[in-house]
């Protein structure tokens, strides 16, 4: 009992402590949050007063000084009119003035001109969009205007417009920049499953050790005739091919044909360790998993590729006698490909970078990510629209690989493969 009662006057004083401390925080919150309402007031006001007094300006440079005679004035003040303005990642109807020549007919004026020519609100809805917000609850996430302005342009409708115009753009962006002063030295093909339909997209690694988004092209399937249509696409846009290209691919059968029906011998295939470990796996009960993918590991890990080669040769075999002839089966298919990058005996942190689609992964993730508020998808155009903005807002924070300093020994190892290119461009 009388611990009970010990533990009932501790948890009186908590709760009187807390209730204490509860009542000497909340006059300091209600400050906080009225001092950063009245602090976004006199910053609309400021931001209010700078147009009209633009505005004020431009009319005293046509009329002159109000209230003053001019013997030779050729406009006039005509009042008043209400005039639609961006603000706030909105537009409202603000009062501006008018000016009319003597001669007959009003006069635009120039800072009118410039707030209608620059309009910052398709850009802050898709601003809006890539950090999360619905078109639905955009209007939510802009700050009040004052009660005295009339807004419009938050609506869903009006934030579905103007994202439509804004992604549209990027895609052109996108789907028709050139590719002419691109120096690649490697490439990724990966696709993203949407509604049913797929879009695959390519990925350059630049010589200096930036990545690019390369294009992507819509389909119903990740299949041959898809990819076929993205590289040529690619090829026609300018994409230079001066001699071996390293290709890193998941295993997909549709991208390794349209490689090799489009760029021939000039792909150099390196497959993805973490997909080709994968497809192993999957083949295994679980008991033999763990050491597998140990086994796995050390082999891709191994200082030459003639070691990872004898130690993935021993590892079959190790399959094969125990009745695993599937796992045995699928990492027989392609291996050779998965030590592609290990003949090169590059440094280990460019190595490591090259040998997994990783990379496009991440750009695809990011564009699945931008993607999710989409509820209801109505047509192939708008998944490309989605898809492109999302690959460009992921582009803009690219940075470069890892290791990308011995880049310069990959483009040798890969002109080391191509004696007969090398022989037609110095003869050109």
């Amino acid at each position: 009992m009388k611990n009970k009662a010990k533990a009932a006057g501790r948890a009186q004083v908590s709760a009187g402590v807390l209730f204490t401390g509860q009542q000497l925080l909340l006059p300091m919150i209600e400050g906080i949050v009225q001092s950063r309402r009245e602090l976004f007031g006199w910053v609309q006001q400021v931001g209010m007063s700078a147009p009209r007094e633009l505005f004020e300006l431009d009319v005293a440079e046509l009329t002159g000084p109000k209230g003053k005679h001019r013997a030779d004035r050729s406009h006039y003040r005509w009042g008043t009119a209400p005039n639609v303005l961006p603000f706030g990642g909105r537009r409202i109807v603000i009062p501006c003035p008018r000016v009319r020549a003597v001669n007959g007919g009003e006069v635009q004026l120039r800072s009118v001109a410039h707030f209608r020519g620059v309009d910052p609100v398709p850009a802050r809805v898709l601003n809006q969009i890539l950090h999360g917000v619905s078109t639905r609850g955009y209007h939510k996430s802009l700050e009040a205007v004052p009660a005295a302005i009339v807004a419009r342009g938050a609506s869903k409708s009006a934030a579905s417009r103007h994202l439509s115009a804004r992604m549209s753009e990027k895609l052109g962006e996108q789907l028709k920049r050139r590719l002419d002063q691109l120096e690649l030295v490697a490439l990724m093909i990966d696709g993203i499953e949407i509604v049913h339909r797929t879009v695959v997209v390519a990925l350059g690694i630049l010589a200096d050790g930036r990545k690019a988004v390369l294009g992507l092209y819509l389909g119903s399937t990740e299949n041959a005739a898809l990819c076929t249509s993205l590289l040529n696409d690619l090829l026609e846009r300018g994409l230079k091919l001066d001699g071996r290209l390293l290709c890193v691919l998941d295993g997909g059968r549709g991208i390794r044909k349209a490689l090799a029906d489009v760029l021939g011998d000039v792909a150099v295939v390196q497959r993805c360790i973490v997909h080709k470990k994968r497809n192993v796996l999957d083949h295994l009960p679980p008991k033999y998993k763990g050491y597998v993918s140990r086994m796995l590991t050390e082999a891709w890990r191994s200082a030459s590729a003639a070691l990872a080669r004898r130690r993935l040769n021993t590892l079959l075999r190790w399959l094969e006698n125990n009745g695993e002839r599937g796992a045995a089966g699928s990492l027989r298919e392609g291996m050779e490909e998965t030590l592609t990058v290990a003949k090169f005996e590059l440094p280990l942190a460019l190595s490591s970078f090259l040998v997994t689609t990783n990379a496009i992964e991440n750009l695809i993730g990011t564009a699945r990510r931008i993607s999710r508020n989409v509820k209801r998808w109505r047509s192939g155009e708008m998944i490309i629209r989605w898809t492109a903005t999302g690959l460009l807002h992921a582009e803009g924070n690219f940075r470069r690989v890892r290791g990308y300093r011995h880049l310069p020994l990959l483009k040798k190892a890969l002109r080391a493969m191509s004696p007969r290119l090398d022989r037609t461009k110095e003869a050109a």
